[in-house]
């Protein structure tokens, strides 16, 4: 796409455009933020989870920082601010609930998603408010890490009392 939002541009923005919407997730007509917390899930046992701790936390920390920047360029791109075909941020707020298990069953998994949602949707303070807290792609990604900390939270908590 060009600044303009017609067809066009070069396989840089394509490839950036791919990466914000995780390959197709988020041009699904509706609800793109809740089949990219999807294909979130469906890759962290493959791609994610694997991985020993300190390089998850390196995983997170480097598709912060690249989806931050890539996030910022689709906003030129699509000449709109956080549109809603970007969901690189629900790889990483869905990855982030998931950090500190192991070997998370269905139960988890799900619980993590649904928790997830709710708070990406229901943006309680401060997830809201850290939408404006820095430019461009950095506060997409901010929100829903706020948002993934507060599903983490509420899972630690039903996970302590043996609930998942």
């Amino acid at each position: 796409m060009g600044t303009n939002g017609k067809t066009g541009g070069n396989f840089q923005d394509m490839a950036i455009l791919a990466f914000c919407r995780l390959g197709v997730a988020g041009l699904a007509s509706r609800a793109p933020g809740t089949w990219g917390s999807l294909v979130a899930c469906l890759l962290a046992p493959l791609v994610f989870l694997p991985l020993p701790l300190p390089w998850r936390v390196l995983v997170l920390t480097l598709i912060f920082v690249a989806g931050s920047l890539a996030a910022t360029r689709a906003e030129r791109l699509l000449g709109c601010k956080d549109p809603g075909e970007v969901v690189i941020d629900e790889l990483l707020g869905v990855w982030l609930i998931l950090l500190p298990f192991e070997e998370p069953g269905l139960a988890l998994m799900s619980t993590a998603f649904l928790l997830f949602r709710f708070f990406d949707i229901r943006k309680p303070w401060p997830v809201r408010a850290s939408e404006n807290w820095l430019p461009g792609g950095f506060g997409i990604m901010l929100d829903d890490t706020l948002a993934a900390l507060w599903a983490l939270l509420c899972l630690g908590g039903l996970r302590l009392a043996n609930m998942v």
